[in-house]
């Protein structure tokens, strides 16, 4: 659909070149031209192999100018060597394209800069047009739809099943491609502190054999590869490849690269092997990249290896500050009921002390009053004695001895009763004991209950006689 206006056929034409990484202005206008400034279409055209060539790059003959652009992208848009099609990268993965930076040059030492794509939500890039009026509704609907987040693993395996497949006989020393997507190799070389060794396959070019066989799968290159970097390799048919050689701007098969994450979400180019090279010519380049970046490497290590040990000094003082604050918990816990426990037997000990001085007062309250009422039967029975009789033949002797030793004697009618011997008995203040007996010892005779009603004289107790008191248990 052409656009009538110049300024929307210029960002059309912007569009189409961030997208596809050609830089020629005049390819650009012709295959949009071609394709009725169709964006999308155009795009879909350049990316698909489903359609022809010639329509995908060069509508009409193109100029001189745009043959290195052409050239450098000609293999993206051929068959798979190994004669199992492959869909090499469709519109979906550019539309999720977003550019940044390739640092290229040594350490330190910067000498351009290439666009490499970084992964983002297909949708972002298609609404963007969307609003500039380049891609109809329905196109953002579908452009929605996003990969499969193993696409790039995917991708990464399929390249390593080819390449082994093809190179069977020197796959034993090959490189060691991790079967990960590009960036996934860039985070596992930082994290090993290693440069990525990047190779990019075209399947069509007459020199990448040799140099697979003969270079790449030799045993010093393998080997030196193997040890000093991490390899990630793609086919140029696959989506990820044909990115990365846009991005890397490949012009020259066989193609191998190296490159060191940086800051910023760019990575350092260090260095471009483009073209057949011997194995010694390849262990060269790379040995002497490997010295250059060596201490850059060796200075991220470090502090990597730095902050390790600050973060497990940081914990070995965590762990060391929770002993302690938990010791001192414990500590304060055993003093709480330490504590506790003292207070608890205060409280038990004061408790027992007020039971005991109750008891104690209820004990001296409970002998005040039997004392009292020994002391009231004491005087009751002294009274009902009445007056001790005078000598006469009808008076009677009584000698009572104690435990204690203690001797009483009275007088008493014979006809007064034994039970007034006991009363006799319980108003002196000579016995303590409740139950006891009087007793006789010659004959000995017990003068019990069963003889209180008895007279002294019919006791045979008249006129004199002499008792003890027998206490009993």
């Amino acid at each position: 659909m052409a656009d009538p206006g110049g300024s929307g056929l210029d960002d059309k034409l912007a569009y189409f070149q961030a997208i596809t990484g050609l830089e020629d202005t005049d390819l650009c206008t012709e295959i949009l031209s071609a394709h009725n400034w169709d964006l999308e279409l155009a795009i879909s055209s350049f990316t698909s192999t489903a359609e022809s060539p010639s329509r995908a790059f060069v509508p009409s003959a193109p100029s001189a100018s745009s043959a290195p652009a052409d050239g450098a992208y000609a293999d993206a848009s051929s068959s798979v060597t190994d004669g199992a099609p492959q869909a090499s990268p469709g519109i979906t993965w550019k539309l999720i394209t977003l550019p940044f930076y390739v640092v290229s040059g040594g350490i330190g030492l910067i000498s351009g800069a290439v666009g490499l794509g970084a992964w983002v939500a297909g949708s972002v890039l298609s609404r963007s047009l969307g609003i500039l009026g380049f891609v109809p509704s329905r196109q953002q609907q579908e452009s929605d739809r996003l990969l499969p987040v193993s696409a790039s693993a995917a991708e990464a395996a399929d390249f390593v099943a080819v390449f082994e497949r093809n190179f069977g006989a020197a796959s034993a020393s090959r490189p060691n491609f991790v079967v990960e997507g590009f960036m996934d190799a860039l985070q596992r070389s930082q994290r090993e502190f290693k440069l990525l060794f990047v190779y990019l396959h075209s399947p069509d070019h007459p020199d990448v054999p040799v140099f697979c066989a003969e270079c790449l799968c030799s045993g010093l290159v393998a080997s030196f590869v193997n040890e000093n970097f991490v390899c990630w390799g793609g086919s140029i048919r696959g989506s990820e490849g044909f990115k990365m050689s846009n991005s890397l701007k490949a012009s020259r098969f066989p193609f191998c690269a190296v490159v060191m994450a940086s800051t910023n979400q760019r990575i350092a180019l260090l260095e471009q092997v483009e073209g057949l090279k011997t194995p010694e010519e390849m262990l060269s380049i790379l040995q002497r990249v490997l010295e250059e970046s060596n201490a850059p490497l060796v200075a991220a290590r470090l502090e990597a290896e730095e902050r390790r040990n600050n973060l497990r000094l940081r914990e070995e003082q965590d762990a060391a500050y929770r002993e302690a604050l938990e010791a001192d918990q414990a500590r304060e816990r055993q003093r709480k009921e330490e504590q506790e426990r003292l207070e608890r037997e205060a409280t038990e000990a004061e408790r027992k002390r007020m039971e005991e001085e109750v008891a104690r007062e209820r004990a001296i309250c409970e002998a005040a009053e039997r004392e009292a009422a020994i002391t009231r039967r004491r005087q009751e029975k002294a009274m009902s004695l009445g007056t001790e009789p005078a000598k006469g033949p009808d008076v009677t002797q009584v000698l009572v001895r104690f435990p204690t030793g203690e001797r009483k004697e009275r007088r008493f009618y014979s006809s007064t009763t034994v039970q007034a011997l006991y009363d006799y008995v319980d108003s002196l203040d000579c016995l303590n004991a409740e139950k006891y007996s009087l007793v006789s010892n010659f004959p000995r005779v017990s003068y019990g209950p069963e003889k209180f009603s008895l007279s002294l004289k019919e006791a045979g107790l008249h006129p004199q006689a002499s008792l003890f008191v027998e206490i009993e248990s």
